[in-house]
């Protein structure tokens, strides 16, 4: 029997190797226990893969409760090639330090993990381990796997590698801040968003033409006074020069929304660009508050109003 683009099962790309936290939010979403997984080293690979349709989705981070956005998944998805995301995960992050069987604390003298994890467990490794000296990889599951290799002694990972990479747990649940979280999102290639839900987020990201005063103000604008809250907002450069920046903006509601749309074209009509990056049910649940005035009726009725003005009928 001949595999097809039909009966082959989904590939799902993501940040490897396996045992990474990202693999834990991708077996998470409904569909992946029957899909392909395809582990790449760096999110822009995982991406890639994506944009090539070497995958069918792409699971990465895109932002920390601890050290908040991750900048790499910002500026791919800011100015890559337009991909949109469809799904989001929270996942709980706590690490463990993953050592080589008959390892002691004493004899650490070198600790890997992804750049996010160390700046969480700071603290932790200056009281324990204050000697060692901390390397950088490209994920959590990588520096098991140079722990495993015997190039580091010890890896911040999920206990969920240990197994996986033939190392020990010799501490768990290390974390400076109690319950980090860190969000996940899948992605496709750019197709209509899932239907809206009334719980709901949106992501986009506002490219000013001209920096002058009062350029963000009036971006956010277009949001307040349609009663959209922001629940991220992150500047990030363009690469076209010092002084060009984006704006990422997650914010609460569907693009099916009337309050939403109508901010929408209120951005594409003062910068320079707008990327809809997508519309997609929240992980939290989270239902927003709507304010007086902008509920999708009252946007209908304000239309029909108007209506009947230009029409002499009012």
């Amino acid at each position: 029997m001949f595999v097809t683009a039909e009966t082959r099962p989904e590939r799902y790309a993501y940040l490897g190797p396996r045992g990474t936290f990202t693999e834990a939010a991708l077996t998470s979403l409904p569909g992946a226990a029957a899909a392909e997984q395809l582990p790449l080293a760096t999110v822009p690979a995982v991406l890639d893969a994506l944009r090539r349709g070497d995958a069918d989705s792409a699971v990465v981070a895109l932002e920390n409760s601890v050290e908040g956005s991750v900048p790499t998944t910002l500026d791919e998805l800011a100015t890559g090639e337009p991909l949109q995301i469809v799904a989001e995960v929270h996942l709980p992050v706590s690490f463990a330090l993953l050592v080589r069987p008959g390892t002691a604390l004493a004899d650490i003298k070198t600790v890997a993990s992804h750049p996010i994890a160390q700046p969480q467990c700071r603290r932790w490794l200056a009281e324990n381990v204050p000697d060692a000296e901390w390397r950088a990889a490209t994920s959590n599951a990588e520096a098991a796997q140079h722990v495993a290799d015997g190039h580091y002694d010890a890896a911040l990972a999920g206990s969920f590698a240990a197994a996986r990479y033939g190392l020990d747990v010799l501490a768990e649940d290390i974390h400076d801040v109690a319950d980090a979280v860190t969000r996940f999102v899948q992605l496709r290639r750019p197709c209509a968003p899932p239907s809206a839900t009334g719980t709901d987020r949106t992501s986009v990201v506002a490219f000013i033409g001209e920096d002058h005063p009062g350029a963000l103000l009036e971006i956010l604008t277009e949001f307040s006074v349609r009663g959209i809250n922001l629940s991220l907002i992150q500047s990030r450069p363009t690469g076209a020069g010092l002084g060009s920046y984006l704006f990422w903006m997650d914010l609460e509601g569907h693009v099916d929304d009337a309050r939403v749309g109508e901010a929408l074209m209120g951005l594409r009509r003062i910068c320079a660009d707008v990327r809809f990056v997508g519309s997609y049910p929240r992980a939290d649940q989270v239902r927003p508050e709507i304010r007086r005035g902008t509920h999708d009726n009252d946007f209908t009725e304000a239309a029909a109003w108007l209506s009947t003005i230009r029409t002499g009928q009012a």
